[in-house]
């Protein structure tokens, strides 16, 4: 057989071949861009320069204490620098960043600390009290770094926890070499951070991203955001979530301002859009809604287009009309924590703009097209693995297929296999394709609750419900919400002759729960069942949206 040609002598080597990470971005912008701003919080501006030498501080000061491939480092931050400094400073050591969810319980943060055996963990004060009560659970023992955000140039103080760390996070930093040198990963592969799902049955499952998929989204974000060169960006998507998106890590590629945003207030973010002149910002309908019904003396005006990223429920047309004559223009995505945040997109073709309102409104309702970086995005028959037909109608799974799923679940090789059977990422969500090969979402199979962005697992809030003596059975479902997107809507079953009130189930969950799971409502009566005494969601759903 004869040899190739453009195979023989063509080898891989340094010169032509570097393994992808998202690092890159910021050392670039640095390079290109050094006294432009990157970072704001408050009456604080940090250059690129600066930004850069702090990460690599971070980085120093981490591999000083034994950090490196294999370790992870946790943080429980607010979005602020410290958290951008930690996108960059942990994986510069080859360790794994592990963002915490800053709204959840003791118990889950210890579980969660322990299957990713934290080696270093840095905790906002803001967050001790919970942090110490999960330390005092779990059975690692990590390095504990306090950050003490002086929260510049507000003038509303966020409550501060004591000092649960031994050590200071500016302290800690300022022992690092700002000239690390600092090495790409030895393969593109290698793991970057780790993210949990809210977990539908039993523990929540630890994603694994990698450096590819990291900095391709770099690439994505810009491209579906719409991205020119130094555009701002407004924290109002918790970094926390998905690693904020990736975002932290796109804004290097165009040197982007990352306009930090501690508390998400309507006064706050309108005076950041209008004195920083803001050009992006993403968040959950709740962010919308905040902005929209803020009072008249909050607002600001500001004339710049500010471009708002959403990945919800599709926002109704109402809503869409009255952020445009505020000046937002409203992206829609979608996307899991498995497929590093958002890796769908409604494309708005502008032939749609001379569509009768209800046209407009069916094709604003579509999830979308894949994302730039994505390279299958399908509706299948989980069993036969088959597409369905692109008719709009027949119902199927969605599933993924790219460098921007996920590597698999941490220490769950049972879960990843399912999670990839026949070669395709298994969203767990059902929708259809229509007929130009945009996919549309039309119910959840695993009954999750999104609310303000976050995932509430049924599952979890029902077992929360039958430990109160009184239930006989409990069954949550999604309500619409105007406000949240959607809350938990508890429908329960009392045993002959008990009595409880709805307050009384709401503080009871509350004892369990973190406040954001709990049911804003609850209804009382006998709960539909088969013949085989399954509970029917779908009756209750349909009640809990009448409700609403």
């Amino acid at each position: 057989m004869t040899a190739d040609p453009f195979e023989t002598g063509l080898d891989r080597n340094p010169a032509n071949y570097q393994p992808l990470t998202p690092l890159s971005h910021l050392a670039r912008a640095a390079s290109v861009y050094p006294d432009h701003t990157a970072v704001i919080h408050g009456d604080l501006r940090m250059d690129y320069r600066t930004f850069y030498a702090r990460s690599r501080q971070l980085a120093s000061s981490l591999a000083a204490r034994g950090i490196g491939k294999g370790d992870t480092v946790s943080v429980m931050l607010s979005n602020t620098p410290a958290m951008l400094e930690a996108h960059h400073g942990v994986p510069m050591t080859g360790a794994v960043l592990h963002s915490l969810n800053t709204r959840l319980d003791a118990a889950i943060i210890a579980f969660q600390l322990d299957h990713a055996d934290t080696s270093i963990l840095i905790v906002d004060r803001e967050f001790s009290a919970v942090m110490k009560q999960a330390l005092e659970i779990a059975k690692v023992s990590p390095l504990v770094i306090d950050y003490d955000d002086p929260d510049f140039g507000t003038d509303t103080p966020f409550p501060k926890g004591e000092c649960i760390g031994t050590e200071d996070y500016e302290e800690f930093l300022s022992s690092g070499d700002p000239e690390f040198d600092w090495h790409r990963p030895d393969d593109e592969w290698d793991s970057i951070s780790l993210n949990y799902t809210s977990g539908t049955t039993g523990n929540p499952k630890g994603v694994v991203y990698h450096h590819r998929g990291a900095a391709l989204m770099g690439y994505a974000n810009v491209i579906a955001s719409g991205m020119g060169r130094h555009p701002v960006y407004l924290w109002t998507l918790p970094m926390f979530h998905c690693n904020g998106w990736c975002f932290p890590w796109t804004l290097g590629v165009v040197a982007g301002t990352h306009v930090c945003l501690r508390w998400v207030r309507a006064g706050a973010m309108y005076d950041a859009i209008a004195q920083h002149r803001v050009t992006h910002l993403c968040g959950a309908p709740i962010v919308m809604a905040t902005l929209l019904n803020a009072p008249d003396g909050e607002k600001r005006a500001f004339d710049q287009a500010v471009s708002f990223n959403t990945a919800a429920a599709p926002p109704p047309e109402s809503v869409l009309a009255q952020m445009s004559e505020a000046g937002f223009e409203v992206v829609h995505l979608y996307g899991l924590t498995e497929t590093y945040g958002p890796a769908v997109v409604n494309e708005w073709h502008s032939a749609w703009d001379d569509l009768d309102p209800q046209s407009r409104v069916a094709m604003k309702a579509r999830q979308g097209v894949r994302y730039t970086a994505l390279e299958g995005l399908s509706v299948r028959d989980p069993q036969t693995m088959e597409p369905v037909p692109a008719d709009g109608e027949t119902i199927g799974e969605v599933m993924f297929q790219g460098n921007i799923v996920m590597k698999g679940y941490l220490k769950n090789e049972e879960a990843s296999a399912e999670a990839f059977a026949g070669g395709w990422f298994h969203s767990g969500d059902l929708g259809v394709m229509h007929p130009d090969g945009y996919i549309q979402l039309k119910d959840r199979s695993k009954d999750i609750i999104i609310s303000g962005g976050e995932n509430i697992s049924s599952i979890e809030v029902e077992d929360a419900l039958y430990k109160h003596p009184a239930v006989q059975a409990a069954a949550v479902v999604a309500r619409p919400d105007d406000k949240w997107g959607e809350t938990p809507c508890a429908f329960v079953e009392l045993k002959p002759g008990q009595t409880a009130s709805e307050d009384e189930m709401i503080e009871h969950c509350r004892t369990l729960l973190a406040r954001f799971k709990c049911p804003r409502h609850v209804v009382f009566q006998d709960l539909p069942k088969t013949s085989t005494g399954k509970i029917q969601k779908f009756v209750l759903r349909e009640q809990a949206k009448s409700a609403a």
